[in-house]
Formats: C-alpha cells, sequence, structure tokens
C-alpha cells in the first residue's frame, strides 16, 4: 500500500516540475529538457529527478543550472503539493534512451547480417 502511494507522489512530482521548467531563470538550463522519472525514497527526504536532453553536449551545464536552481524548485513544489515534507531533489541525467537506441542498432545489425548469410 505504501508503495502505491511513493508511486502516486513520484507521479505528482515529475508533472509539477516539468510544469516549472519553463519557469526557471538560469541561462544553464535551456534547450529541450524533459522529466523522464521520478523515485522518491520511502521517507520522503529524497527525490531522484532523471532529467533527458535533446541537446548533450550541454549536459553537465544543464544538470548545474538544475541544481543550482533546486532551491527554487523545490520551495515552489512545496506550494504545489500538500506534503508534509517537500523532498530535496537530486537532479541526474538520464541516459536510458541512448541505451535504448544502441540496442535496437545493434538489433538491426543482427538482423541485417542474418539476411546476408541466408542464400
Amino acid at each position: 500500500m505504501a508503495s502505491n502511494r511513493i508511486g502516486r507522489i513520484n507521479e505528482e512530482i515529475q508533472r509539477e516540475l516539468a510544469g516549472l521548467l519553463r519557469t526557471v531563470k538560469d541561462p544553464r538550463v535551456h534547450g529541450l529538457v524533459s522529466i523522464t522519472h521520478v523515485e522518491t525514497t520511502p521517507d520522503l527526504h529524497y527525490a531522484k529527478v532523471y532529467v533527458s536532453l535533446l541537446d548533450r553536449e550541454d549536459s553537465k551545464e544543464v544538470i548545474r543550472g538544475l541544481k543550482s536552481a533546486g532551491g527554487y524548485l523545490r520551495r515552489e513544489l512545496s506550494h504545489a503539493l500538500s506534503l508534509r515534507y517537500t523532498p530535496e531533489l537530486i537532479f541526474q541525467e538520464d541516459d536510458s534512451i541512448d541505451q535504448g537506441s544502441h540496442i535496437l542498432k545493434l538489433l538491426n545489425d543482427i538482423e541485417k547480417k542474418e539476411t546476408e548469410d541466408q542464400p
């Protein structure tokens, strides 16, 4: 039952942060930045926020900008959510899209090799 509650809280934090990203005034946070997943600890003290970036060149700079704006985002999140304790936000780059495209490329290469080997 508690995991269901944590899941709902994760979804709500993700939804609210996605809307709040547009209000961040830090110039390092630019381009297409999206929140892909949120994992909150059971005691609600920490929330790991996975961020996907379209432009991979500036990923370290964008993550630093988000960490800098973490206090602002946490304060705005506390106004939007009715929780006793607003979790501390930990931003981490999400590379699952790159891993998925790499696996898809490998599978396509295997498929091409198999069709070339058939007489």
